[in-house]
């Protein structure tokens, strides 16, 4: 009674787990259908989710039939041989374990085990194709790329669209008939092996050859067609000089395939022959001719052809194949309309005058740099414990006449920096919901201190520029992980005012609304969470939010697309918004060299743009030539907008992304060779160029200037990166993309003469190193307690010249607030370092790296500097003198003292939150800059 009592309760126990998993899951995909409906993207999330339900039902189904129809042909045989074992009393082969087998054995329990057996292995090779329903898709909606291979002259459609689904039934057929054969092979093997029964043997094994022969032909027919499929395959070859087919393998390794396609069909026909005339030595014969026409073809013949005929003539040999993988590489990676021009440096140098004639250029150097701000942002504009910077961003905006490149950052809150005591369910869900504000800096100004300069600083954002700040509220970033519930009777903590915060209620349309008891309910499931249900701040109007992270929710709305790493803020119409880089890639261009040892074509053909607020996602298509995003538009139609519909305003700050321009940059600086030649003996190879960050080498990233491209009379906002020689560290070249209007999306590439000699990065680092002015007070701040930073070295190509710049950070050891304390630039053989960008340009250009001191003073600054001012007695009154000599006398020593110490204190009172502190030493700090003006007058 105990034991049936145990067995009932583990009953219950078990269908009850059954049944929570079924609710739960359940409610994952209910509510996930909600999140989709509320985006309007319903469509896609019913043909993501049958699609992906309709293939695996359908391999399961065919799976488990085919091999189930199999296992029936096995049965009236074992019957058989199961009645008449009962008839004798012979022991047989397997001994008493055999007699217990066939006494257990019954036409009811076999076909239980057939069906389990086959419903088990359907369902383990559906679960293997759970990623397939994308490919099947692309299949019957594909898009004709009108592009055509060189060797079979297939459109490359066939190759992206039609090749993978092909080859997806040709080895799911071949996996399902060699597991149908082994199954049924051990069956018969089993019951065909007794020493008793002869005849019955005999019969049981002509049955099985039948059986197993007709599983046999129909493998032989899905190896013919693999032989066919592998044809095509050989355009993926790596084998060769360059990646694709080469001569071995369209001349030795595609006959090699063919005349095995005739043999493997051959043998089919001759096992068919057998089952009717019963002789299977033409079989054998045949599978002896096929194992030795295998080796021949794909082994002896093709290493013959390579070593005794393409190796000693490589080049005539394989001319044809490297055009191929130049032509299709560079077709591939959108290279093949890259514009090529020489760029003619100027032997004259140019004059500051004529350097400022490039006011916008200048203007917008980019001095500071991301990493070293994103900590200088954290320290002064954070304001509090539980706001967060995630990322700083470069773009550019018209402010009235002025076209400025900016530095931005969004605030976010970062819920598990709250205090220990406030980490609670209503805070984290109903009242800590949402970042606030945003700052942005200007790329090249700096303030006395080595701080930026702040267009949008502070809590609420105030501006110093022309420019909407409306609704800054950010539900949707990078550091929204958890849900939260908005609209609800708990008012929303807003941002902090002084000793009080600032309470709103949520008023846009973002999440999905709990307007019923089972919504409630089902949230409650999905999130685990009984509050969530039992809480009565949830109205019927509440919305609940969840996956608000940018990174999760783009790729749950359309993981089919590959997507940047740097999604990036732009504030438009006093809103904010995300865009984010998505690509469309594929394995299967022919020809084409992969760039990450996968995939070999790509294309940003898709700009999602998230509202920080709403939540909102618009998934514009920007690439209409792509035939794989018009592919996934016909298949999601609800998904996609079309980018005439995305407005002006937004369309300004579209950026072309630095992964593509990575991407592209590597491959173009091998496949700029398009000279087959040239290709093969490697003339030309470029690398990308090292420069020197924070005490490392690193490989140089691409960087966002604002330029004027050579012939174009106004700057505008460029993507660029130069090139070296391969082993070598002189610049060779340099390409960029642009991104303004209507040339978005148009890629130069620029190449140096190749008798004059333009220094790589990585050589004005070294001389930076060797020049001992610099060196030395680089060395001497790094022993003081500081952290020198060198910036990115930037290359800025100008009216025919090349300047170097690159900025140079001071970081306390005690506190992580970078300082802009000077600046490099490097101009022909000349290096500068000032204290900012102004005076740098005008010392290196001889404009005015000297002042006028009055002949007095002389001999006191040589005095204190130890160098010789005044060669001889004859001087006139007034000497000019290098300004980074001057030293001010004591008071104005000492008053500079004072303010230093007024603004350090001051810092410090803005970072502990101390506004009245604040307020009070800044008052301090002007009336003492207000003397040291005085005393230098």
């Amino acid at each position: 009674m105990q034991k049936s009592n145990k067995f009932f309760i583990s009953i219950i126990i078990a269908a009850a787990a059954a049944v929570f998993i079924f609710i739960t899951n359940g409610a994952n995909i209910y509510t996930d259908w909600l999140w989709f409906q509320a985006l309007t993207f319903e469509r896609t999330f019913l043909i993501m989710f049958f699609s992906n339900f309709v293939l695996r039902s359908i391999i399961a189904v065919l799976f488990a039939g085919f091999i189930y129809i199999n296992l029936h042909f096995t049965k009236k045989p074992i019957m058989n041989y199961v009645s008449i074992k009962e008839q004798s009393n012979v022991e047989s082969l397997f001994g008493e374990e055999r007699n217990q087998l066939t006494d257990w054995i019954s036409r009811k329990r076999l076909n239980i085990i057939y069906i389990v057996t086959s419903v088990l292995f359907g369902y383990m090779f559906s679960a293997i194709s759970s990623e397939s329903w994308k490919m099947v898709l692309k299949f019957f909606n594909r898009t004709d790329f009108n592009s055509f291979d060189p060797i079979f002259n297939n459109d490359i459609g066939f190759y992206v669209f039609s090749l993978p689904f092909l080859k997806f039934l040709r080895e799911m057929g071949m996996v399902l008939v060699i597991i149908t054969l082994i199954l049924v092979g051990i069956i018969y093997i089993i019951f065909t092996g007794s020493r008793s029964f002869n005849q019955i043997s005999r019969k049981l094994t002509a049955r099985s050859k039948k059986h197993l022969s007709i599983l046999t032909f129909v493998f032989l027919l899905f190896k013919a067609w693999d032989y066919r499929l592998k044809m095509y395959e050989l355009l993926f070859s790596a084998r060769g000089v360059v990646f694709g087919a080469g001569y071995t393998d369209i001349n030795a390794t595609l006959l090699g395939y063919r005349i095995l396609l005739v043999v493997v069909l051959l043998l089919a026909a001759a096992v068919l022959f057998s089952l009717f005339k019963k002789n299977y030595k033409l079989v054998l014969w045949g599978v002896g001719i096929w194992i030795l026409t295998s080796v021949i073809f794909t082994g002896i013949y093709p290493t013959a052809v390579q070593q005794f005929s393409v190796e000693p003539n490589e080049i005539s040999r394989e001319r044809p194949y490297i055009e191929n993988n130049i032509n299709l590489t560079l077709e591939a990676y959108g290279l093949d309309e890259i514009t090529t021009a020489d760029f003619e440096l100027s032997e004259a140098e140019i004059s500051y005058e004529e350097l400022m004639e490039y006011d916008t250029v200048i203007d917008n150097i980019r001095l500071w740099d991301s990493r070293p701000l994103l900590d200088t942002y954290s320290q002064l504009q954070e304001l509090r414990q539980y706001y967060r910077f995630v990322d700083i961003d470069v773009d550019r905006y018209h402010f009235g006449d002025e076209y400025r490149q900016v530095m931005l950052a969004a605030r976010e809150l970062d819920q598990s920096a709250l205090p220990a005591q406030a980490q609670t369910w209503l805070n984290k869900t109903l009242k800590y919901t949402h970042g606030f504000g945003l700052t942005m800096s200007p790329v090249s100004e700096i303030r006395d201190s080595g701080l930026p300069e702040f267009y949008i600083q502070d809590i609420p954002p105030r501006t110093n520029v022309e420019i909407d700040i409306d609704n800054t509220a950010i539900y949707y970033g990078e550091k929204t992980d958890n849900y939260v519930v908005v609209n609800t009777d708990e008012t929303e903590f807003h941002y902090p005012r002084g000793d009080e915060n600032v309470f709103i209620h949520y008023d846009g349309t973002g999440g999905v609304e709990v307007n019923n008891i089972l919504r409630k309910g089902l949230f409650a499931l999905r999130f685990n969470s009984m509050r969530l249900f039992l809480s009565d701040d949830i109205r019927n109007d509440s919305q609940v939010m969840f996956d608000r992270n940018i990174h999760q929710r783009v790729r749950k709305a359309a993981p089919f697309l590959k997507y940047d790493r740097d999604p990036y803020l732009v504030l438009d119409q006093g809103r904010l918004f995300w865009i984010y880089d998505a690509y469309t890639t594929s394995e299967q261009y022919p020809y084409s060299q992969p760039f990450n040892g996968q995939e070999n074509y790509i294309r940003n053909s898709v700009k999602v743009v998230v509202d920080a607020y709403n939540g909102t996602m618009d998934y514009y298509i920007v690439d209409e030539d792509d035939p794989i995003v018009m592919t996934y538009d016909k298949i999601f139609s609800d998904l996609f907008t079309p980018f005439e519909e995305m407005p002006d305003s937004l369309r300004a700050h579209l950026r072309y992304p630095q992964d593509i321009f990575e991407i592209q940059s590597n491959i173009y600086a091998t496949y700029h060779m398009r000279d087959p030649v040239v290709f093969y003996n490697r003339e030309d190879l470029w690398d990308i160029p090292r420069e020197h960050y924070a005490g490392t080498n690193i490989d140089m990233e691409p960087y966002y200037i604002m330029n004027n491209l050579p012939g174009e009379d106004s700057a505008e906002f460029i993507l660029m990166t130069p090139f070296t020689p391969a082993n070598r560290n002189n610049m060779v070249a340099w390409m960029a993309a642009r991104m303004d209007g209507e040339n978005y999306g148009e890629l130069f590439a620029y190449q140096f003469p190749k008798d004059q000699l333009v220094y790589g990065p990585s050589q004005i680092e070294s001389r930076i190193d060797q020049e001992s002015e610099i060196s030395q007070l680089l060395s001497l701040w790094d022993q003081r307690g500081s952290n020198v930073i060198r910036g990115n070295l930037l290359v800025i190509p100008i009216n025919n010249n090349i300047l170097y710049v690159e900025p140079v950070f001071l970081q306390s050891d005690s506190d992580a607030l970078p300082e802009l304390r000077r600046v490099i630039v490097a101009y022909k053989d000349r290096i500068i370092m000032r204290d900012n960008l102004t005076n740098a340009l005008e010392a290196i250009l001889d404009e005015r790296d000297v002042i006028s001191v009055p002949e007095e003073d002389v001999e006191e600054i040589e005095e204190e500097t130890g160098q010789q001012i005044l060669e001889d007695e004859d001087v006139e009154e007034e000497v000019e003198v290098d300004p980074d000599l001057l030293i001010p006398d004591a008071a104005s020593s000492q008053l500079a003292e004072e303010a230093n110490q007024l603004y350090q204190e001051a810092q410090q009172a803005l970072r502990d939150g101390d506004f009245a502190r604040y307020g009070e030493l800044i008052e301090e700090l002007g009336i003492k800059l207000e003397e040291l003006l005085e005393t230098g007058e």
